[in-house]
């Protein structure tokens, strides 16, 4: 039977506690930064600029 790996799972719930104190941490700066109390619920996603997308070649856009 294979060994359990206490390391990772150790890590891993290290990398979980760090994530949840800086989340902690960063709700705190905009509680502090944002005195009227309303919270800005903000989940990462940046929203992409409204540019066309040209994936084609310049034979494909221009057929002769």
């Amino acid at each position: 039977m294979a060994k359990t790996n206490f390391q990772y799972e150790k890590r891993q719930r290290e990398l979980e506690k760090k994530k949840k104190a800086d989340e902690k941490a960063r709700k705190k700066l905009e509680a502090k930064t944002n005195p009227d109390g309303s919270v800005n619920e903000d989940d990462g996603t940046e929203e992409a600029e409204a540019e066309p997308a040209t994936n084609a070649t310049p034979a494909q856009e221009n057929p002769a």
